[in-house]
């Protein structure tokens, strides 16, 4: 019951997560900062009272560790939005970062010297073709949308190149944040939700260098038009209101994910997650009307494939109840 209750959690909270943040991201492009601060801000204030006890529990893993998992987190979650200012379309976003498996593989390289087997390079080059193909259609639209000024449209390919710049930026930060988390849970111990709490709280005050932007949005998301929001009838301007359900809606998502780690499998979390991603693709482009042409939709299949030969989602399925399944040691 509870593993249909997690994915249930997944797909309702992600999915419509997504929705509110391009209802905000369409009206105000550069809202990311303060989307982020509401997101921490909620999840911090939740863990502190709920995980932390109110600051009366020590943490399992020492802050000094947390420090470190922290800079990462803050950095790969302000990027990511703020990528959304930079002439990113939401499914562009989503697919550059469904990529994650590229990164990860790349830096387990490196870093935790991991070989893979054939299969997996080949599902890693899958993903690659795809969201190659999909950022250069995408390269197209953004000179071909921009205005006939050639000086306007080198601008705004500029700023889209800088999108793809931060985008990367970020799917290697958030890789590598991986990598350690892997190793601290490896020496401490899984403290999920421990290491939520904080990753949300400890970097609230690192928002001060932003207070500036935030509070610019704040602004003029009261200065937005009002909504009365359905059941209780309280009038609200309609920006906070998506703000509001943007962040209830990541809780949701993230205690989801959550519970599918403690009741599932990596793979079950990993199948879920994506099937979740190409939901959300798919209502993106046909409610928003974002403009998908048959290659975006050509990438958008080599990614996802890729990512599910990754998992090896029918080899594992393949053996009958009570056989063992065989664990790839290379990996």
């Amino acid at each position: 019951m509870r593993p249909a209750f997690a994915v249930g959690l997944v797909f309702a909270g992600c999915c419509s997560n997504v929705i509110f943040l391009e209802l905000l991201a369409r009206k105000h492009p550069g809202c990311g900062n303060i989307v982020t601060f509401a997101q921490f801000l909620f999840i911090a204030v939740e863990g502190f009272l709920f995980e932390a006890d109110l600051g009366r529990k020590r943490p399992a893993i020492p802050i000094r560790y947390y420090a470190v998992m922290v800079t990462m987190f803050f950095t790969v979650s302000v990027v990511n939005n703020y990528a959304l200012n930079l002439n990113i379309a939401m499914p562009l976003h989503m697919i550059f970062r469904s990529g994650s498996l590229i990164a990860n593989m790349i830096l387990g390289i490196f870093i935790l010297k991991k070989r893979y087997n054939i299969f997996k390079y080949s599902s890693i080059a899958l993903v690659s073709v795809g969201i190659f193909i999909c950022t250069f259609m995408s390269a197209k639209q953004v000179t071909s949308q921009s205005s006939s000024s050639e000086k306007d449209g080198f601008q705004a390919f500029a700023w889209w190149l800088l999108g793809i710049g931060a985008l990367t930026f970020a799917l290697l930060m958030s890789a590598r944040m991986g990598i350690f988390q892997e190793t601290l849970y490896r020496q401490f111990g899984k403290h999920s939700k421990e290491a939520l709490f904080y990753n949300h709280a400890l970097p609230l005050p690192g928002f001060i260098f932003l207070a500036s932007d935030i509070y610019d949005h704040a602004v003029l998301f009261n200065k937005s038009e009002l909504y009365r929001v359905p059941v209780i009838g309280v009038t609200v301007p309609t920006m906070w209101f998506y703000l509001l359900m943007n962040v209830v809606t990541q809780y949701v998502c993230i205690r989801g994910v959550f519970i599918l780690t403690t009741e599932c499998t990596s793979l079950t979390v990993t199948l879920v997650v994506t099937l979740r991603k190409f939901v959300s693709l798919i209502f993106s482009i046909l409610y928003f009307r974002n403009p998908f042409t048959l290659w975006h939709w050509l990438g958008t299949f080599f990614v996802f494939l890729g990512t599910l030969m990754y998992t090896e989602v029918w080899n594992n399925l393949g053996p009958t109840r009570g056989q063992p399944q065989k664990e790839d040691k290379r990996n």
